[in-house]
């Protein structure tokens, strides 16, 4: 290995801990918008929500790229393809297969099932990169878990359900994400991770609403124009928490990595059930702290970059 690339890695090993911060802001906002698009769900059709969220998106996210001059680099056929792929995995097929997925299974199964993101990113990561799964990683893996299956079990009521049809559309929804995150961070040493997000928004947007043009899973009491509240709502819900948080975290697979980012996903439950409680009304209790700490702790472990061998001399 040569000294400019050993530079190269200690500059992103280095980079950790302020994306690490930036990263949990971004689960915050994420956290949040559980909340926001539960409202927004329950007065619009939710592939409408979708579309209209994504097209808000990618116009924040080309105001970004005006402003930052960055301009989109013009990608290969090779890197457009990926890109295609890209947006139909975590745009297109994720939010479709995330609503229609819900629409048919119980909210705790499907917080359960949407922490196995880390799982799978790791052990995708593990296929496609080479990456090793450490113990300390496997260790912060299995905390994180059971921090978000004590903060989501101990909600009152809360119960699994047998395995269904709408358990299987999430779990196909967590992998298709997870799966366009690698792909994402092996185009992110080619492209900037603007690029890669502005293109998978922009393609992910215009098939969710050719798709809401076409069919839709319109509900009795589902509204076609949202009222100036309601808008309110799209716009922080496609302007902090799709655009802003998603460049966020396809920035940081880029800088750590799709195993190491997607260990933060164990955040965005926790967030949720927070903001529920002091927006919503949501009793919280101990469990909620246990979980809290064991998501901590799970986070630090899994994000903890590997001791690097001794590299044998020539």
């Amino acid at each position: 290995m040569t000294t400019r690339r050993l530079d190269r890695v200690g500059a992103r090993e280095g980079a950790g801990p302020s994306v690490q911060s930036i990263l949990i802001v971004a689960m915050a906002v994420w956290g949040l918008n559980v909340s926001v698009v539960k409202v927004l769900t329950g007065v619009l059709d939710p592939i409408v929500v979708a579309a209209v969220r994504m097209l808000v998106a990618v116009i924040a996210i080309s105001l970004i790229l005006f402003w930052k001059r960055a301009g989109v680099t013009g990608p290969t056929w090779r890197q457009m393809l990926g890109l295609v792929l890209c947006a139909v995995l975590m745009v297109y097929a994720n939010q479709i297969l995330f609503v229609e997925g819900l629409l048919r299974t119980t909210a705790t199964n499907g917080a359960l099932i949407m922490a196995l993101s880390p799982l799978f990113s790791a052990l995708l990561a593990a296929v496609a990169f080479r990456e090793r799964l450490t113990p300390g990683r496997i260790v912060g893996v299995m905390l994180g878990f059971g921090g978000v299956a004590a903060v989501v079990l101990s909600h009152p009521g809360a119960g699994l359900s047998r395995a269904g049809v709408g358990d299987l559309l999430l779990v196909a929804a967590v992998l298709s994400f997870a799966t366009g995150g690698t792909i994402v961070q092996r185009m992110a040493n080619h492209l900037s991770t603007l690029t890669i997000s502005w293109a998978i928004y922009a393609i992910g947007a215009l098939l969710l609403t050719v798709h809401a043009g076409l069919w839709t899973t319109s509900q009795a009491s589902a509204t076609v124009v949202p009222d100036a509240w309601q808008w309110a709502l799209i716009l922080f819900s496609g302007v902090f928490a799709t655009a802003l948080a998603n460049v966020i975290w396809n920035h940081a697979i880029g800088r750590i990595g799709v195993a190491r980012t997607s260990v933060f996903l164990y955040l965005v439950p926790v967030f949720g059930i927070l903001f529920a409680a002091l927006l919503l009304g949501e009793r919280l209790t101990l469990w909620h702290l246990v979980g809290f700490l064991a998501v901590v702790a799970g986070t630090w472990l899994g994000t903890r970059p590997a001791s690097a061998a001794p590299t044998p001399a020539p």
